[in-house]
């Protein structure tokens, strides 16, 4: 019988972490608002409530961990 081909599976934990915009733009949620927001101005928490956009040196290797997207 052949043999089926290789294929990549996609990694489970950077498919919750990231989403990859039409135009291929690679989006994060931002760290910061899980706790001790009491401290932290409105203006703060409403920026860290937005996407952030993950840094050029780091795109290449989520694309690898999410090899559908």
């Amino acid at each position: 019988m052949p043999r089926a081909i290789a294929r990549r599976k996609t990694k489970k934990s950077a498919s919750k972490r990231f989403k990859v915009t039409a135009t291929g733009k690679i989006m994060r949620r931002k760290p910061g608002l899980r706790h001790l927001a009491s401290t932290k101005s409105s203006k703060r928490k409403r920026k860290l409530g937005k996407d952030g956009q993950v840094h050029e040196t780091m795109v290449a290797r989520i694309k690898e961990c999410l090899p559908f997207a």
